[in-house]
C-alpha cells in the first residue's frame, strides 16, 4: 500500500492526538488535517466526500434513534429555532451590506438575494459538531443537549425546504407513498428485537441508514432526512439506545471524511483567512441571540449557556448553499474556501469555550443569572431529596443495579438521579424513589444542597467527562460528604482519585471479583474446597 494512501490517517492522528495535549477535542485536529492533505500527492477529494456522506447519513440515523418527538414541539425549540433564524439572516445581511459600505469588493458585487441565501446558511449549527461535543462530554441527554439537537432538527427540516426550493426540484408523486413508513415501524421494532449484540445488530443499521436515504432520495426528498426519519420511527424501542451505542465507532469513523474534506475545498490563501477572521465576528452575534432567545423563553441561565455554546459554530449546510451558489453563478468559487475557514474556525472557537463551559457559568454565575426569568418551565421546578441520605447519579445497568442494593439496606434514604427522563420513566416505580436531573448543573446542587441531608454520592456515568463535570460540581459547593464514582478503564482511576473521589470502582476488573464472591457466598464452591480434585 502507497504512503498516499494511508497518509491522511496518520496526518488526523497526530493532530487529533495534538489537540487532545491541549485539552481540546480531537475534531479540531481533523480539521486542520484537511488543509494539510491537500497539499498531499495522490489525495482523492471524492474519496473523502463518500466518506463524509456516509459518516453524516450514519450521524443522522442515530440523531433519530435518540429523539423525543415531544421535545420537537415545545416553544423553547421550535419558536427559538424560527425567530433565532429570521434575525440571523437580517443581522447577516446588514453585515454584509456594512462591509459593501466600506469598500470591500467581496461583498460589493453581491446581489440582495445572494447576501440573503449567504446568511440564511450561515444562521446554522453545525450538527456533526454538536453531536460529537454532546457524546464527548457525555451530556446529550442533559436538558441543554436535548435542546441543542431539537434546534438543529428544525434547522434541518428548514434545510431540507430550502434544497427543495432552491434546486426547483420538487417531490414525486410517489412522496405520498413515504407515509406507509408509520405502519411498518411494528415490522422494524419485531426485527429489532431479533437482533442480538452482535454484528448483525450493526449490519442492520447500516441497512435502516442507507435504505432510508435512498428511499427518499428516490422520490425526489433530501436522503438525509430518510436515515433520520428511520431513526426516528425506532427511537421510542427499548434497543434503540443499545443499537445508537453500537453504530457510534462507525459513525465516528466515516464522520473523519467529513472534517477532512472541510479542507479540501480549496487551495487556501490569506485572502480566506482573513475573510474566514471576518465572518468569524458574527459568530458572536448569534451565540448571543441564541442565549438572549433562550433565556426569554424560561430556560434557566446555565442550560440556556450550555446550549447556547453547543450551537456556536457554522454548519456544513453553509459549504451546501455555497455550492449551489457557485453553480449558478452568484459567487465566485473563492467563496467555498472562505466558508470552509470560517466553519473551521468557529468549530475551533466553538470547542474551546465548550471545553471550559462549565467553568464559564461557576465563575460569572450572577451575570449569567440576570438575563435569567423568574418563571420556569413546567418541567423544570424545584428539586426534592428530604430525607435522602445516599445519592445514587446514572441510573443505567450499573446504576440501578446499585439502588436495588443500597435500597435493601437503607430504604427510601436512597434516591436515584438520572440526566434522561426517559430512563426515569422507564426505571420509576412506587418502590423506587427516582428523579430527573442534571448532576452537572451547579442550579441542581443549589436547589439540592440547601436543605440536604447527603452523606454519599455515588456516580455510576459511563463517561469519565460527566464523572468529572459532577465532582466538580460538588467541589466548587463544598459538599463535605463521600464520593465514591465508577470506571471502565484502569488509567481514569487516578484522574478520579485526584479529582476528589473518596472510592473508585473498576466496573471490568470488581466485576470479577463481585462473581467470585457471589460463588462463595452462596457455598457453590464448598465440595470443590472439601474433596479432592476431580477427574475429567
Amino acid at each position: 500500500m502507497a504512503f498516499s494512501e494511508v497518509s491522511w490517517v496518520i496526518v488526523a492522528f497526530a493532530l487529533g492526538m495534538l489537540a487532545k495535549r491541549f485539552h481540546l477535542p480531537p475534531l479540531v485536529g481533523f480539521l486542520v488535517a484537511g488543509f494539510v492533505v491537500q497539499h498531499f500527492p495522490g489525495i482523492n477529494p471524492a474519496f473523502f466526500d463518500q466518506l463524509s456522506s456516509i459518516g453524516i447519513t450514519l450521524l443522522l440515523f442515530t440523531i433519530g434513534l435518540k429523539i423525543n418527538i415531544k421535545s420537537l414541539v415545545k416553544p423553547h425549540v421550535w419558536a427559538v429555532t424560527s425567530i433565532h433564524t429570521v434575525l440571523s439572516v437580517i443581522g447577516f445581511a446588514l453585515f454584509f451590506k456594512a462591509l459593501a459600505w466600506m469598500g470591500l469588493s467581496e461583498f460589493a458585487s453581491l446581489s440582495n438575494n445572494t447576501l440573503i441565501i449567504i446568511g440564511f446558511a450561515l444562521s446554522f449549527s453545525s450538527t456533526v459538531f454538536v453531536v460529537k461535543i454532546l457524546e464527548d462530554k457525555g451530556e446529550y441527554y442533559s436538558r441543554h443537549g436535548r435542546t441543542a439537537i431539537g434546534v438543529l432538527v428544525i434547522q434541518d427540516i428548514f434545510a431540507v425546504l430550502f434544497m427543495a426550493v432552491s434546486t426547483g426540484k420538487t417531490p414525486s408523486v410517489w412522496a405520498f407513498s413515504l407515509l406507509l413508513l408509520w405502519p411498518t415501524r411494528h415490522l422494524l421494532a419485531r426485527l429489532l428485537n431479533a437482533m442480538g449484540h452482535d454484528e448483525l445488530l450493526v449490519l442492520l443499521g447500516f441497512i435502516l441508514s442507507m435504505g432510508g436515504s435512498l428511499l427518499f432520495e428516490a422520490v425526489g426528498v433530501k436522503g438525509d432526512l430518510g436515515a433520520l426519519i428511520l431513526g426516528l420511527l425506532l427511537s421510542q424501542h427499548s434497543r434503540a439506545r443499545d443499537m445508537a451505542k453500537t453504530m457510534m465507532s462507525f459513525k465516528d469513523l466515516f464522520l473523519l471524511g467529513f472534517f477532512i474534506s472541510i479542507g479540501l475545498t480549496g487551495e487556501l490563501r490569506w485572502i480566506h483567512i482573513g475573510m474566514g477572521s471576518i465572518l468569524l465576528l458574527m459568530v458572536l452575534f448569534k451565540t448571543a441571540l441564541f442565549y438572549f432567545l433562550f433565556t426569554r423563553f424560561k430556560l434557566r441561565a446555565r442550560t440556556s449557556l450550555m446550549a447556547t455554546l453547543n450551537l456556536s459554530s457554522y454548519s456544513e449546510f453553509g459549504l451546501i448553499v455555497a455550492a449551489l451558489c457557485v453553480a449558478n453563478q452568484w459567487i465566485t468559487p473563492s467563496w467555498l474556501v472562505t466558508i470552509a475557514v470560517a466553519m473551521t474556525l468557529s468549530q475551533i472557537l466553538a470547542a474551546i469555550l465548550n471545553a471550559q463551559a462549565h467553568h464559564h457559568f461557576v465563575n460569572y454565575r450572577n451575570w449569567w443569572r440576570r438575563w435569567q426569568k423568574d418563571e420556569r418551565l413546567a418541567d423544570d421546578q424545584e428539586v426534592d431529596i428530604s430525607g435522602a441520605e445516599v445519592a445514587i447519579i446514572g441510573i443505567g445497568r450499573i446504576g440501578c443495579g446499585a439502588y436495588d442494593s443500597m435500597h435493601e439496606f437503607l430504604g427510601d434514604r436512597v434516591i436515584g438521579i438520572d440526566i434522561n427522563p426517559d430512563v426515569i420513566a422507564q426505571k420509576s416505580s412506587p418502590d423506587r424513589r427516582m428523579i430527573q436531573g442534571d448532576p452537572s448543573d451547579a442550579d441542581f446542587w443549589d436547589r439540592v444542597l440547601e436543605n440536604h441531608e447527603l452523606k454519599l454520592v455515588m456516580i455510576a456515568l459511563p463517561n469519565v467527562n460527566a464523572s468529572m463535570a459532577v465532582i466538580e460540581q460538588l467541589n466548587a459547593l463544598e459538599f463535605d460528604g463521600q464520593i465514591a464514582a465508577t470506571t471502565q478503564f484502569a488509567e481514569e482511576v487516578e484522574t478520579l482519585y485526584q479529582a476528589g473521589a473518596h472510592n473508585v470502582f473498576n466496573v471490568f476488573i470488581q466485576a470479577g471479583s463481585g462473581f467470585a464472591q457471589q460463588i462463595l457466598d452462596q457455598g457453590m464452591c464448598d465440595q470443590v474446597l472439601q474433596g479432592p480434585p476431580s477427574k475429567l
